[in-house]
């Protein structure tokens, strides 16, 4: 074989930080060979197979063969599937996944990547678990910063190298006043209630005086932030500038740890992806799910409302494959209620079972969720929340044979995508927490929208908030983190609707159907995009 040749298989592998010995080398040299590879063609069919290999738990820095061999015949296999595929059956690939039967991954400082726990989560939690949650929302983070362009040092000699600002810890700060740092870490109150910057080595007060205005974005305490600042002798970091750390897209972290199960119901390839990807546009351009949010069951006019939008269904012949109903579904907290405003709250949710399995046509094939919200009756009230309690929704679940209980937050996994649906007041919750000099000034509603989306990704959690703001589960903090970002992300909130694409995740708030407004969102899967109506 060519020298040429050669010298693209060791670029391509070079690429992925692997290294080939004489052995393996031929044996790619062999499988090009073998399948008659144009010299055109050599890089792009070595980069699948360095992709996939690096995808695999045993995959070594130096190329084993034998990995390889094995990565090797499973893209065979691939290929020698059926060349007419069957119909997509949209059921077989669709799944709902509750917030307590996840996997629960944690981010390992010594092997650098995802390592799946031990031992099985509890409700209970501890304070180890707490200090552990915290850390690997700071790891996970971490990592995205350190692999971004931006942050990455250049490998080729550069005149600015040596002025260029790199991530620093906090007690590299110690004897060192008058210098410029960069830093990342968590927004927190110190002992004495200063604003302070935390990481794993410590922590160190900051000074907005000299800030003109902070970057995009809602920095509140709990959430992590780069900051760049001269550090005082008052021992003290003098802000310049603030920003949120950079967002890893979909792609990026899938192409990186693609062989990990993060939903429990089994990993697919990249490759397996972009196909399904194809034919989900191609074959199911005409399949919608339906989200609702506020549907307030004791409200007069929303059962009206909804016997409205399922009529329309049925008449123009449009059964979506999922209708997702968000609380709350009372106006009113009954959570510390008497029986008979619980019998009531009962009553409301039988009147709704009796209402949707009067649509024969759309309970045959259509997928119902019921996501709780702040209000709602379930066993704990703090995130992530149960399900509704399943003894008020008997006849619910008697009545509509496909009808899904969904904690808060809850996942959907569509073929290749991954829908999260979370019903939180975020917006009131975030603004209310803002630390530091504020919200950049003259913002309209539009930009705290795009605030609010942009630092909810960028922070990959969907409550970057201290637990004294918003308490959650520690053990179950997983649950709660966004990386790899999601396809798509309901923020069902009070807060006015809106719909947002940020670094290839779409974003949307369908709104409140209540009083006589009756608004929801439509979700495309074929095009990932939503629609309000």
């Amino acid at each position: 074989m060519s020298d040429a040749r050669q010298r693209t298989i060791l670029k391509v592998f070079r690429k992925f930080s692997n290294s080939l010995g004489p052995d393996t080398l031929d044996f790619l040299e062999q499988i090009l060979d073998a399948h008659e590879i144009q010299d055109i063609d050599v890089e792009s069919s070595i980069e699948t197979l360095a992709k996939e290999y690096n995808k695999q738990d045993d995959a070594t820095m130096k190329v084993s063969i034998e990995v390889l061999q094995k990565v090797y015949e499973r893209l065979q296999d691939q290929g020698q599937s059926q060349v007419e595929a069957e119909a997509l059956d949209p059921d077989s690939h669709l799944h709902f996944i509750n917030a307590f039967e996840m996997p629960s991954w944690h981010w390992s400082i010594e092997r650098g990547t995802f390592e799946k726990a031990a031992v099985p989560p509890t409700m209970s939690g501890s304070a180890d678990s707490r200090v552990s949650a915290v850390r690997d929302r700071l790891n996970v983070i971490k990592q995205c910063v350190l692999r971004n362009e931006h942050f990455a040092p250049s490998t080729l000699p550069s005149r600015d190298r040596d002025r260029l600002v790199t991530l620093k810890s906090t007690k590299q700060l110690l004897g060192r006043a008058g210098e410029r740092f960069l830093l990342l870490g968590m927004l927190a109150r110190s002992k004495e209630g200063k604003l302070v910057l935390e990481d794993t080595d410590g922590s160190v007060e900051l000074d907005f005086s000299q800030l003109d205005g902070p970057g995009d974005g809602l920095f509140t305490e709990g959430c992590f932030a780069l900051v760049e600042g001269e550090y005082t002798d008052e021992s003290k970091l003098e802000i310049i500038a603030i920003g949120q750390p950079p967002c890893e897209s979909r792609q990026t972290a899938r192409s990186i740890y693609g062989h990990i199960d993060f939903l429990g119901k089994a990993s697919t390839s990249l490759l397996d992806d972009e196909k399904l990807s194809v034919r989900v546009q191609e074959e199911l351009s005409d399949l919608h799910f339906f989200f609702l949010s506020d549907v307030w069951l004791d409200h007069p006019f929303t059962l009206p409302g909804i016997r409205k939008m399922l009529d329309n269904c049925v008449e123009n012949d449009f059964i979506p494959k999922v209708i997702v109903l968000c609380g709350n579904f009372t106006s009113e907290s009954i959570t510390h209620g008497n029986a008979r405003d619980i019998n009531r709250y009962q009553d409301n949710f039988d009147a709704l079972a009796d209402l949707i399995a009067s649509y024969t046509s759309i309970t045959r094939t259509t997928h119902f969720v019921l996501v709780p919200g702040p209000l709602d009756l379930t066993l704990n009230a703090i995130l992530p929340r149960q399900p509704i309690l399943s003894s008020l929704l008997s006849r619910i679940r008697s009545k509509i044979p496909k009808v899904h209980l969904g904690s808060n937050p809850c996942r959907m996994k569509f073929f290749d995508q991954e829908i999260v649906i979370y019903r939180e007041d975020c917006m009131a919750k975030m603004l209310r927490n803002v630390v530091g000099i504020g919200i950049k000034p003259d913002v309209n509603s539009d930009d705290l929208k795009r605030f609010l989306v942009q630092t909810i990704l960028d922070q990959a959690h969907l409550s970057p908030l201290t637990i004294n703001v918003q308490p959650t589960l520690s053990e179950y903090d997983h649950s709660l983190r966004l990386y790899p970002l999601p396809t798509a992300l309901v923020l069902a909130d009070k807060y006015d609707r809106y719909k947002i694409t940020y670094t290839g995740c779409h974003v949307f708030n369908p709104g409140s159907f209540v009083g006589s407004s009756f608004v929801f969102s439509t979700y495309k899967p074929a095009e990932i995009n939503s629609e309000e109506w």
